[in-house]
């Protein structure tokens, strides 16, 4: 008989929270998933574990046993996976840094040459994520340290607070909205908008304009994983995206970036287990705060910007 790590992590949590709909927000995937994945793990045990009905879910007696051993097990688990990789990290001095398009933008250079000044023997592995996993890798804990941008669904994560970035949308040349100067997120609620790849609640809500539309949903037509994908449906399609003001350092042909004056700017932020005892990710996380606070010419660029700036600075040293 072979079980799967992941059905077994599933099974958890529903049994801790009796509930698929909470268990599915959770785990960030779908509920019929979910299910199909709990009935497989019962196959494959041959015992009923779950008594579900359309009220309520609960642990049969082999359930509830099942449950004490396989949280037993899955800490133990995960403790030796993390055992590995400390003892991986002190033996290569290493740092996994994650992070999504853009990173810390023009933050990312100077955090990142603070951190080799301190430590010039050790690795910065760069591992780039896309929307469908805006955790940039802490969700899985892929990464030691990430640049994230919130707000986002994660547990157990710590945050520094880098600098906040205003919002654009992004519309076709010839859209009704080009000819203006700015737009309010009003302008933009009934529009037919590009969505992110992401099952991340929190995410979607934010870049949707979730606490604008008065518990109408959005109008999304299709879900993208790059800003470079958001530019291409602009162009060629009928829909708007809202990004960062970042993105008018990118020229893309039939597309033009609109201020979105009364939205509520997007954090970046580094971001790291709560449970981390690496010194690696505490010296970056301080190298990260020395640059923030040591440049506010660069933060007041970044959280005021020129909307006529179209020079793209150096974001990403490879």
């Amino acid at each position: 008989m072979e079980l799967q790590t992941r059905q077994l992590r599933y099974f958890v949590a529903v049994a801790e929270e009796l509930s698929f709909t909470r268990a599915a927000q959770k785990l960030h995937i779908a509920q019929q998933a979910l299910s199909a994945q709990i009935k497989q793990l019962e196959q494959s045990l041959g015992v009923t574990l779950l008594v579900r009905t359309t009220r309520s879910v609960t642990l049969t007696a082999a359930g509830a046993v099942f449950l004490d051993d396989t949280s037993t097990l899955l800490a133990a688990l995960d403790d030796a996976a993390e055992r590995a990789r400390a003892t991986h990290r002190s033996e290569n001095e290493r740092l996994v840094l994650g992070f999504l398009e853009g990173a810390a933008l023009t933050l990312t250079e100077p955090i990142m040459s603070a951190f080799r000044d301190r430590h010039p023997g050790v690795t910065i592995e760069m591992r780039q994520f896309n929307y469908d996993d805006p955790s940039a890798g802490l969700n899985d804990r892929s990464v030691d340290v990430a640049f994230v941008r919130r707000p986002l669904t994660t547990d157990g994560v710590d945050f520094e607070h880098l600098f906040t970035e205003p919002l654009v949308a992004l519309v076709r040349t010839d859209h009704p909205l080009a000819d203006r100067a700015s737009v309010d997120v009003a302008d933009l609620i009934d529009e037919l908008m590009y969505g992110a790849v992401t099952t991340d609640p929190a995410w979607n809500a934010f870049w949707e304009f979730e606490a604008h539309r008065g518990g109408k949903p959005g109008r999304i037509i299709s879900h993208s994983k790059t800003l470079l994908e958001e530019y291409q449906k602009v162009a060629a399609g009928v829909g708007i995206v809202a990004t960062v003001a970042a993105a008018r350092w990118v020229s893309y042909p039939g597309v033009k970036t609109l201020p979105i004056a009364d939205a509520d700017p997007s954090e970046v932020a580094l971001a790291w287990p709560r449970d981390t005892d690496s010194a690696l990710v505490r010296s970056f996380i301080d190298a990260a705060i020395r640059v923030r606070d040591g440049r506010p010419d660069l933060v007041k660029r970044l959280e005021e910007p020129d909307p006529d700036e179209r020079t793209m600075p150096t974001l990403i040293p490879y």
